[in-house]
């Protein structure tokens, strides 16, 4: 089960594993970096995130609060690009 109404990613269990997260949803694209923070970039289209231009970028506390905190900012900015 997601943690989001809108994209499929797992639960902050995943990244408190050390991995990263990429996805996207009709145009709009998304990776989180995990490291010391949880670090999210946002861009439209079908590149990866080396070759795409960034679009939003934001870093989130590694905690559940500052995952749920993301999720939040994530799922807000796709709906800005659709109002």
């Amino acid at each position: 089960m997601s943690v989001s109404e809108i994209f499929e990613i797992p639960k902050f269990y995943y990244f408190e594993s050390g991995n990263d997260f990429s996805g996207s949803k009709d145009d709009f694209s998304y990776k989180i970096h995990n490291g010391d923070v949880l670090k999210c970039l946002t861009w439209h289209g079908r590149l990866c995130s080396m070759k795409a231009e960034i679009e939003n970028e934001a870093e989130f506390e590694r905690s559940q609060e500052g995952f749920d905190a993301m999720i939040k900012w994530l799922e807000d900015k796709y709906k800005e690009g659709k109002s």
